[in-house]
C-alpha cells in the first residue's frame, strides 16, 4: 500500500495549499491527455486517489490515524474540478447564460466611380439594406406588455449539468439548455414584427464621402453603420469598397496617368501643338520638331491626387507618329521630291538594330498599340 504523502511528494505536516499545489503539478505531467503511457496513467490514478484523501480534512485525519487509505472518488467532484483547475485555471465552474443582446456583424457594399471622381473625390448617396433595431419592441423581442422570464428547466443558468462516471471517477459535464437555447430566459410571447430577434431588415440611405486619390480595392469604414446585433445589440461597421472604372483614354499607374497621343507625320517633323483631354479639361501639348514615335512627353501635376501626402502625380503623353497609308498623286510627287532632297534613296535605308527597335516600342507605348490602330 502506497503512502499518500510519498505519492504526492509532500511532508506529513504539509498544509492544504502545499498538497493542492503538489497535486496540480503532478496532474499537469501525468494526465492521460498529456502522457498516454499506461504506466503513467496508473500512476495518475494513484496520485488522484492520494489527493482525494489528503485534500479532505476528515479523510486525512482518518488516514493519519490508520483508517481507510482508499478515499476513492465518492466524496464529490473535488478531484475532477482540481484537474480542470490544473489545466484550465479553474475550469470546472459553469459558464453561465449567454446574453441575448450581442454585437452585430460588419457589412460590405461596393461603389463604382469614374476616374475623375477618384482623382478629385466625391460624395455618393448610397442605399444600404441591413438589420436595424425593431422599433415595435425596442430590441428585446417581446410582445407589448411582456418581458423575458427565467427558464424553468435550467433555472436561469443557461446550461444543463450531467454526471457521468469515468476511470477517474464521477465527471460533471455541462451543455446548453435546449429550452432557452443557453440564454437562461425564455420569451413567453414574441414580437410580431421581428419574431423575437429584436431586429428587422430595412433599407436606408447614407451620404458617403469618397476622398480624392482612392483606387480600386480601397475601403471606407463607417463605424456603427453595419448590422444591428441580435437582441438589439450594438451595430457593426459598414465598409464601402471602391471600384474605379477604366477610362477610355487615360491609363492609371499609381498616382500617374498615361495617354496615347497620335501626331501627324508633318506635325512630328515640323513641330506643332495638339489639344488633349485631361481630368482638368482640355490643354495644349507642344510637339517639338523632330519628335519620334515612342517619345514620352511629361505633363507635370496633371495626374491623380495622392491619397496621402497631398499633391498630384504626372500625366505622360506617349507619341505615335501617324504615317499616311493613302496618298494622292500630288502628295506622292511632293514626298519623292522631299526624299530626293534628303537623299533618302533605297540604297541608303538604315537597318534598325533589335535594341533600337525594342527601345522605341518599349514601356507604356506598347499598351496603346490598339488605340493607335483604331
Amino acid at each position: 500500500m502506497s503512502d499518500h504523502y510519498q505519492v504526492l511528494g509532500v511532508d506529513r505536516n504539509a498544509s492544504q495549499d502545499e498538497i493542492k499545489k503538489a497535486y496540480r503539478k503532478l496532474a499537469r505531467e501525468m494526465h492521460p491527455d498529456v502522457n498516454p503511457d499506461p504506466k503513467i496513467q496508473d500512476r495518475f490514478k494513484e496520485v488522484t486517489a492520494a489527493y482525494e484523501v489528503l485534500s479532505d480534512p476528515d479523510k486525512r485525519s482518518s488516514y493519519d490515524r490508520g483508517g481507510d487509505s482508499y478515499g476513492g472518488f465518492g466524496g464529490g467532484f473535488g478531484g475532477f474540478s482540481d484537474i480542470m483547475d490544473a489545466f484550465f485555471g479553474g475550469g470546472g465552474s459553469p459558464r453561465g447564460p449567454r446574453p441575448r443582446m450581442r454585437q452585430g456583424q460588419d457589412a460590405l457594399i461596393r461603389v463604382t466611380i469614374d476616374l475623375k471622381e477618384a482623382c478629385f473625390g466625391t460624395t455618393r448617396d448610397i442605399g444600404v439594406e441591413t438589420a436595424v433595431i425593431c422599433t415595435k419592441c425596442g430590441g428585446d423581442g417581446c410582445a407589448a406588455g411582456t418581458s423575458p422570464r427565467t427558464c424553468d428547466i435550467c433555472k436561469g443558468r443557461g446550461e444543463i449539468q450531467q454526471v457521468t462516471r469515468s476511470f477517474i471517477g464521477q465527471v460533471m459535464t455541462s451543455r446548453p439548455c435546449g429550452t432557452c437555447q443557453g440564454f437562461g430566459t425564455v420569451i413567453p410571447s414574441t414580437c410580431s414584427e421581428c419574431a423575437g430577434d429584436g431586429r428587422v431588415r430595412a433599407r436606408r440611405n447614407l451620404d458617403v464621402k469618397i476622398p480624392a486619390g482612392v483606387e480600386t480595392g480601397n475601403r471606407i469604414q463607417l463605424s456603427g453603420q453595419g448590422e444591428v446585433g441580435p437582441g438589439g445589440g450594438p451595430a457593426g461597421d459598414l465598409y464601402v469598397e471602391i471600384i474605379v472604372e477604366e477610362d477610355d483614354f487615360l491609363l492609371r499607374e499609381g498616382d500617374d496617368l498615361h495617354i496615347a497621343l497620335s501626331v501627324p507625320m508633318t506635325g512630328a517633323a515640323l513641330g506643332t501643338s495638339l489639344s488633349i483631354e485631361t481630368l482638368d479639361g482640355k490643354i495644349d501639348v507642344e510637339i517639338k520638331a523632330g519628335t519620334q514615335s515612342g517619345q514620352i512627353i511629361p505633363i507635370r501635376g496633371k495626374g491623380m491626387t495622392r491619397l496621402r501626402g497631398g499633391g498630384r502625380g504626372d500625366l505622360f503623353a506617349h507619341v505615335a507618329v501617324e504615317i499616311p497609308t493613302k496618298l494622292s498623286r500630288r502628295q506622292e510627287e511632293l514626298l519623292k521630291e522631299f526624299a530626293d532632297e534628303r537623299g533618302d534613296s533605297s540604297d541608303s535605308n538604315k537597318v534598325t538594330s533589335r535594341k533600337e527597335s525594342s527601345d522605341t516600342n518599349s514601356g507604356f507605348f506598347g499598351k496603346f498599340r490598339d488605340v493607335f490602330k483604331n
